[in-house]
């Protein structure tokens, strides 16, 4: 393979470095591009075409339905290690020894008291507000009371800082819960593992006892996993973005949280459920909607089904379709909805039209049938999405820093008008 790329402007020939990853994927370093031309720049809405960065956290390949996080696929790392493990090894490069995996956990729960007058902000909130749009802030509220910078070249402050958040988000997480359901802000108990405590902070009730369930527990492990990171998408290349300013990490990740928040990337497995429940309201006919699915003058879209990045198969719908499976099966939901989902899946799965497209039920799909079957709010899910990804957006943010990329400024090309004479007022 040739080493350079050459572009041709105006008769002059301009080339460009090839930069090849481990993975054998490509890529023209063009950084040099709009000196060497005079001003020239390169066109690409969404950054579809465009890398962004150099990074070794997470390799994705949607053609063949591969990711790996740190050269661990993802189907091993769901099946061997628990969440704690895997964000150790995205944020830090390598899964933890016993001992670092131990340390890791006690550490986390040491730093996972939030200041008393977080309560304050929280209760200023009405019960109305989008817990998304509630966690981003108390996210960012953080900085309030923990105004010490990162030092991004001490492995203590850095490591400090990363147990520090990763104690307290699922503090938020379930008082943004509770708060929208009238119940108690506690914590939870340091005798239990990371994921359990999540569970019981969110579930327990004041007046009995929480009782884990080994299968939910699980299940919320492997959905957590498989949420953790996914290359350069919408949210974590906002948190890059904005930590390239030197924002703090707690300003970044808050960032983060606002884009997962949109519809088109974090809020799809709400809008799965919006979708189910609007099948229900409509007399709950799986074939009448996937007959508009297929309909292309119909604005009907199926939701949870197929990936933009994934053109066969979505790896993570594999793994967490079992998880789906057994949660449902041990919780004996007798739920319209979910049976309005089972019924699209098995449509989706076996209808010549969407096996032909490949159009199969996505993570978000499975995912939006566990919170619901486990009691979560629909719109509490894209925040369970967000504790599944904080390690990776903690990771990508570490990366940046420790790379010491610039800051980010994206070109625009202007088409607006040209050079104009100002007028007063009385002649407009």
């Amino acid at each position: 393979m040739a080493n350079t790329a050459t572009i041709e402007i105006d008769g002059q020939k301009h080339e460009f470095p090839l930069i090849e990853g481990t993975e054998n994927e490509v890529g023209i370093d063009i950084k040099s591009l709009r000196a060497a031309t005079g001003g020239c720049i390169t066109l690409d809405p969404g950054y579809k075409n465009t890398g962004s960065c150099e990074s070794g956290i997470t390799f994705l390949d949607g053609e063949k339905g591969i990711l790996r996080y740190r050269g661990y696929s993802i189907e091993e790392l769901a099946d061997k290690a628990d969440f704690l493990e895997v964000a150790f090894l995205l944020i830090f490069g390598e899964l933890p020894t016993k001992e670092q995996h131990d340390k890791f956990h006690a550490d986390i729960k040491s730093k996972s008291i939030v200041d008393d007058d977080v309560r304050k902000i929280i209760d200023a909130f009405p019960k109305s507000a989008h817990p998304m749009g509630v966690l981003s802030s108390l996210t960012s509220a953080l900085t309030a009371f923990n105004p010490s910078s990162v030092n991004v070249d001490s492995e203590e402050d850095m490591y400090n800082s990363v147990v520090k958040i990763l104690g307290k988000f699922p503090v938020l997480v379930a008082w943004t819960m509770r708060k929208k359901q009238g119940l108690p802000l506690d914590y939870g108990s340091n005798s239990l593992g990371y994921v359990e405590n999540v569970l019981k902070m969110m579930f327990k009730q004041p007046n009995e006892e929480y009782v884990q369930n080994k299968i939910i527990v699980d299940a919320l492990d492997k959905l957590l996993i498989l949420h953790a990171d996914h290359e350069q998408n919408c949210s974590t290349s906002t948190v890059r973005i904005v930590g390239s300013s030197h924002a703090g990490l707690f300003a970044s990740l808050s960032a983060g949280i606002s884009a997962l928040w949109g519809p088109l990337h974090g809020g799809a497995n709400q809008a799965v459920l919006e979708m189910l429940e609007a099948i229900k309201e409509d007399g709950g006919d799986t074939k009448k909607y996937m007959a508009k699915a297929k309909d292309k003058n119909d604005p009907f879209r199926l939701m949870g089904f197929g990936h933009r990045v994934y053109k066969n198969f979505d790896p993570r719908a594999k793994i967490i379709k079992k998880a789906a499976d057994e949660v449902l099966a041990d919780l004996g939901v007798e739920d319209p909805i979910l049976e309005i989902a089972k019924g699209l899946e098995q449509e989706a799965l076996n209808d010549p039209y969407f096996v032909k497209r490949k159009l199969y039920p996505n993570v978000d799909f499975y995912s939006g049938i566990i919170y619901r079957a486990m009691g979560i709010p629909t719109d509490m899910f894209t925040v369970m999405f967000a504790l599944g990804r904080l390690p990776g957006w903690i990771g990508q943010w570490r990366e940046m820093r420790l790379r010491k990329e610039p800051i980010g400024r994206p070109r625009q090309l202007y088409i607006g008008e040209k050079h104009r004479m100002f007028k007063s007022v009385e002649n407009r």
